[in-house]
Order: C-alpha cells, then sequence, then structure tokens
C-alpha cells in the first residue's frame, strides 16, 4: 500500500513538471534553448525550473553583455549534460575575461609623475601617415620578438615637440605589460621634484623601484632644471644600475645626444664635461637612437 502511494505521489509530481516544462516551452526561445542540450525530454523536465533560470540569464546577457541582473556579474548560469543528470555551473564570459586581462595588463604598468591616460596608447593607433614612424616601429616590432629571448637595447628617441614620442614608446610598453613584464614610465622633470619632496617618505622606494623596473621609460629627458644632484646622484646612479644589469632603458627627448650632452655638462666645467659624457656613454650602451620628425599632434 504505501508503493503504491508513492508511486501515485511521485507520478503527481512527474505531471506536475511536466505541465510546467510544457508552460515554459510555450516560448519558443526557451524551446530552442533547450532544444540545443544533448538530453532527452524526460530528463529536461526533471530540470525545468533550473533550465528557466540558466535561459533567463543566457538572455539576459545576449541582450546586454554587461548586464548586472545576473546572479554574478561577469558569469552565466549553464546547463552541462552529463549522462543522466544535468550540472549547472557558472560560467565567465568573455566581455570579464578581457577586462581581468585587462587589469592584469594594467597592473603591470607604474606611472611616475604623468596622466593615466597613458595607459591607453595602443600601437593599432599610431599614426602612419609619415614615413619617420615606419623604422620606429619596425625597431618595436624586433624589440617584442628579442624581449627575454636575448639583451636587447631599449631606445632614445628624439624629436620636436607634440611628434608623439611619449605615445609611441607608452604604446610598446603598453604591450609588454600584456606579456607580463612589469614597465615603468616616469616624467623625468616632475618626477626629480617629487623625488627632492620625498626624502623623508618613500625616497628609497621610489628610486630602487625605477632602477630595478625590468623596462623603464624616462620621458622628455633634458627638460629638467639639471643639478649636480640630479645628474650625478640621480640619473647616473640610475643609468648604472640599468647597465650593469643589462635592463633595457628608454627615453624620449626633445634634445639630440650631443644637445643633452652640453645640458648635461652645465656650463662646460672641466668635471662637469666628464660627468656629462658617462651619462651619455651610459644611454648609449642603454638604447640606439632614433629621431622622430613630425608635425605637432597635439595642436
Amino acid at each position: 500500500m504505501e508503493n503504491l502511494k508513492t508511486f501515485i505521489k511521485n507520478n503527481k509530481n512527474m505531471t506536475s513538471l511536466k505541465e510546467s516544462f510544457m508552460e515554459a516551452c510555450a516560448n519558443n526561445e526557451f524551446k530552442k534553448y533547450v532544444d540545443k542540450l544533448p538530453a532527452n525530454e524526460d530528463l529536461l523536465i526533471q530540470y525545468t525550473s533550473r533550465l528557466e533560470d540558466a535561459f533567463r540569464e543566457y538572455k539576459n546577457y545576449k541582450e546586454n553583455p554587461y548586464t548586472t541582473l545576473n546572479e554574478m556579474y561577469g558569469y552565466v548560469l549553464t546547463p552541462f549534460v552529463e549522462d543522466d543528470r544535468i550540472r549547472f555551473d557558472y560560467v565567465k564570459t568573455k566581455e570579464k575575461e578581457a577586462e581581468e586581462t585587462l587589469d592584469a595588463h594594467l597592473g603591470n604598468i607604474r606611472l611616475f609623475d604623468i596622466g593615466e591616460d597613458i595607459k591607453n596608447a595602443s600601437l593599432k593607433k599610431v599614426y602612419t601617415d609619415d614615413y619617420s614612424r615606419v623604422p620606429i616601429i619596425k625597431y618595436f616590432n624586433d624589440f617584442l620578438k628579442k624581449y627575454g629571448k636575448e639583451d636587447v637595447k631599449g631606445l632614445y628617441l628624439t624629436g620636436s615637440f607634440g611628434s608623439g614620442k611619449t605615445y609611441l614608446i607608452s604604446a610598446l610598453f603598453n604591450e609588454l605589460a600584456k606579456k607580463g613584464t612589469k614597465v615603468a614610465i616616469v616624467y623625468y622633470p616632475e618626477f626629480l621634484r617629487s623625488l627632492k619632496s620625498s626624502f623623508e617618505t618613500d625616497y628609497n622606494d621610489k628610486f630602487e623601484y625605477i632602477q630595478k623596473v625590468p623596462v623603464l621609460l624616462l620621458d622628455d629627458i633634458g627638460a629638467e632644471n639639471v643639478t649636480t644632484w640630479s645628474r650625478d646622484e640621480v640619473l647616473n646612479s640610475i643609468l648604472q644600475h640599468r647597465m650593469e644589469n643589462h635592463l633595457p632603458t628608454f627615453f624620449t627627448s626633445n634634445l639630440t645626444i650631443k644637445e643633452l650632452e652640453s645640458s648635461l655638462s652645465m656650463g662646460g666645467s672641466s668635471g662637469g664635461t666628464i660627468k656629462a659624457k658617462r651619462i651619455i656613454e651610459r644611454i648609449n650602451f642603454l638604447a640606439n637612437t632614433l629621431e622622430l620628425i613630425s608635425k605637432n599632434r597635439r595642436n
């Protein structure tokens, strides 16, 4: 008698589930959704409620890939058929994966005294309407191929104001960051000022990071107010460490190498001339030189 009651109860439950399933299938979109699953109708019926939940999340995502209506942002409840059961997992969307990849790559970029928008620089957006950029792009492509496999030099990129020197190298640095390389972009004139004001706080942390970061850009070198401290204690020390450890170093400047040497000599005293030459020797060891001749892109 007890077995009969159980049978009747289970039969009623199954009938109720089937009715719910048929009602759900009245929605053609839902029916197409479940028809794609490799399962017979009896199995689908058992999971009607959960399939409706999964379909709802699927539809929300299709209507808006960045929806906040689902249970977990960036994930969609998804059914997987396994023999005689259906498993439901939260599957990460491609948009969420892209966001996480972007966050990871941005975490590899450290900026010092320069605007955050430089993190948006992209080689795909580089102007190719003037020939002077071609050898620079070729240099970057070669650097990307060789970095991590052999010693490679950075670049001393000279050119007129507003020609896009910083953007170009920042675009390269973003590519390196996407590949997992730690990089630092330093607006050198302002960095010197902030470094001097941080003697009693994080001076050593900043200085050591700049010395040791795998790939470094010293932006607008030569635009600073040159002092014996900035030349001998800061610049020379940074370059010496990076030269000894073969760490690729990039520079942008409105000055040619010869003009930079003259600026660093601070008037041409014998001591200043020698120290300036030593710094230029270090720059030449760390970087090759290219010139960007272009119109002012900031106008």
